[in-house]
């Protein structure tokens, strides 16, 4: 709901837009949300209120009864309890686990005819963050998000608190628009949008200010790049909260009309800041300095590398810019060795599958591939079995693009294609190096895999990764490329398919009612019956998320005498997967299903990152 408070009166006088009525119901266990921007073109004239706040349109208790959250026993059970406790119905039904905060939330939302936002994904503008100071968006629990159009979206946790909408609205001039989010993602929001998004709002007003006492030229972006350019903090701020975000990469993109920046957390993008498109090339020119790039050229895509100490912990951090159609786009890779992990008992392979495992890596020859798309945690594992098997008596090399950590004890060559050290070039030169053990980074072509297939024949133990969605289909990948059946048969020992998949956070994890869909898919899929399935509702620990951390999905496909003989007469995909399931290997599937029963993840997580049936 969008409201304005008059400039000639504080609270009274103010005007409601058009807005739409019930929010959405539950869905997968969770609430349907729209987006921050969602909520103030959303009609609710229809809602009555008083002086255009809104207002409850209905009895909470008898809307979530309509909703099937609670029977009317469970509701006549709950008001008993409030008479004797005197706390309000909501926590109390919440505190009895008889519903769980979503379904609070979405109730609320009816009842107040507002709509129901993702907070914990919803962007948060410098500018609009001063619209509430943050002491009161504290004690009310309402955090502004972003700003579209004459309207600033504000998320409350609780519509129902007294006086809220009028605190509000009596703080700023401009138009309002009020949705609701869950409790503890708003609280999360309100931790980023004080800290990260404050800290740069005051470095945005210095720029701006700036920038207006300039004339628009080519050279502004590079001018802004001293040490003390507001510029420089904005960079800091943004590289400080990717390490305390835990996040692999950092997307700064130009959008047109704002700044995007979203951080990678776990997999998934999370936008985290939204800065004026004035900023854009000056950010950028400060990145490629950082990274000893070239800041004129603005048209060529370019790699560059950052190596800076931030709370402690040593990065190295992985530049990479390209042209789009609003100015140039950068990633950047933050490689943080103190999250590194480089130990086999670290990486959630089972008990059983971590054995099989180890014995196999024993071979003082022979080939081992992980399998899986990129993302999939394929080069953590092989750090991991370098770790296992390296030792002083052994020569172990490895040829990356590009090293991504480096270990004292190891020989490691990056790529370097403009100087001709290509993976091929690089194995060539390294079989000639006396190697024990040796990582290839990445099968990429014929000739590398040719080469690798040789130096395991040969007496070396070989490592190295291809993009294949499984470990059976990874077999068909090196058919694929041309390499004779009979060489890969000789010289793979085994194929390990893998995922990573998100963990429940551990400090609001609870019951939760899975959709239909993922009921049955979790049924048809052969889960182990539950009574009672489990996920995180989203709290300050994991950003309103509900995960925090991944742990690895994996299955081994050992290559057996049999199995060979299924591979030198090019067996379909299905006859080899059926066979190497005989002979012991549990599938992706079934390990992803495993820890749904085990409440480490969800449903959706696995549809989301596995869905292989």
């Amino acid at each position: 709901m969008a409201l304005r408070r008059p400039k000639q009166q504080r609270g009274a006088g103010l005007v409601a837009a058009d807005g739409e009525g019930p929010a959405a119901l539950p869905d997968e266990g969770a609430i349907a949300v729209a987006d921050a921007t969602e909520a103030i073109a959303v009609p609710v004239a229809s809602i009555p209120t008083i002086d255009g706040l809104p207002t409850p349109t209905g009895l909470l208790g008898e809307i979530l009864v309509e909703q099937g959250a609670i029977t009317d026993a469970a509701l006549e059970e709950a008001l008993v309890r409030q008479q004797e406790s005197r706390e309000r119905l909501g926590t109390v039904l919440v505190e009895a686990e008889l519903i769980t905060p979503e379904q609070l939330t979405a109730a609320l939302a009816v009842q107040y005819g507002l709509k129901v936002v993702a907070v914990a994904k919803a962007a948060l503008d410098p500018a609009v963050v001063r619209v509430l100071p943050e002491e009161l968006a504290r004690e009310l629990h309402a955090v502004p998000l972003s700003k579209a159009g004459a309207a600033v979206a504000v998320a409350v946790a609780d519509p129902a608190r007294p006086g809220i909408f009028e605190e509000i609205v009596g703080q700023t001039d401009e138009t309002i628009a009020f949705s609701v989010g869950l409790p503890e993602a708003v609280d999360a929001a309100i931790e980023r949008a004080y800290h990260t998004s404050a800290a740069v709002s005051d470095a945005v007003k210095v720029f701006e200010a700036r920038a207006s006492e300039r004339a628009p030229t080519a050279t502004v972006a590079v001018a802004d790049v001293d040490a003390n350019a507001p510029v420089v903090q904005v960079v800091n701020t943004i590289l400080t909260q990717a390490v305390r975000d835990r996040a692999s990469d950092v997307h700064i993109e130009p959008m047109g009309d704002r700044v995007r920046v979203r951080n990678r957390i776990d997999g998934a993008l999370h936008e985290v800041l939204s800065l004026p498109q004035g900023m854009a090339q000056a950010l950028v020119s400060r990145i490629k300095i950082m990274a000893d790039m070239n800041i004129v050229d603005r048209r060529r895509p370019q790699d560059g590398q950052i190596e800076t100490v931030i709370d402690g912990n040593e990065l190295d951090i992985r530049v990479s810019t390209t042209s789009t159609q609003y100015g140039e786009k950068t990633v950047l890779r933050v490689l943080d060795k103190a999250r590194a992990l480089y130990d086999l008992s670290t990486l959630g392979m089972p008990p059983e599958t971590e054995e099989m495992y180890a014995d196999l890596i024993r071979s003082p020859y022979g080939m081992v591939v992980c399998a899986g798309p990129t993302g999939s945690g394929k080069t953590t594992t092989l750090y991991a079995t370098l770790m296992a098997i390296n030792s002083d008596e052994i020569n172990v090399m490895t040829v990356e693009d590009p090293v991504e950590y480096t270990f004292p004890t190891i020989n490691q060559i990056s790529i370097h294609e403009q100087a001709g050290v290509t993976f091929s070039a690089g194995l060539r030169a390294i079989l000639r190096q006396d190697p024990d053990a040796i990582l290839v980074g990445e099968i990429r072509d014929v000739e590398t895999a040719r080469i690798a297939i040789q130096a395991a024949l040969t007496g070396h133990f070989v490592l190295s990764t291809i993009h294949a969605t499984d470990a059976t289909s990874a077999l068909h990948r090196f058919l694929d490329m041309g390499i004779e059946s009979f060489l890969l048969a000789s010289s793979m020992l085994a194929v390990v398919g893998q995922r990573l998949i998100r963990r429940n956070c551990t400090e609001c994890v609870g019951p939760y009612e899975p959709s239909a869909e993922d009921q049955a898919f979790y049924e048809r899929a052969g889960g182990k019956p539950k009574d009672t399935f489990m996920k995180g509702h989203g709290c300050e620990a994991c950003s309103g998320t509900g995960y925090s951390g991944r742990i690895g999905v994996y299955e081994v496909l050992q290559v057996t005498d049999e199995m060979r003989d299924l591979v030198v007469r090019n067996a379909p995909v299905d006859e080899i997967r059926k066979l190497a399931i005989d002979q012991g290997m549990v599938p992706l599937r079934d390990q992803a299903l495993r820890l749904v029963a085990e409440d480490v993840t969800t449903i959706a997580e696995v549809i989301r990152t596995i869905y292989i049936l």
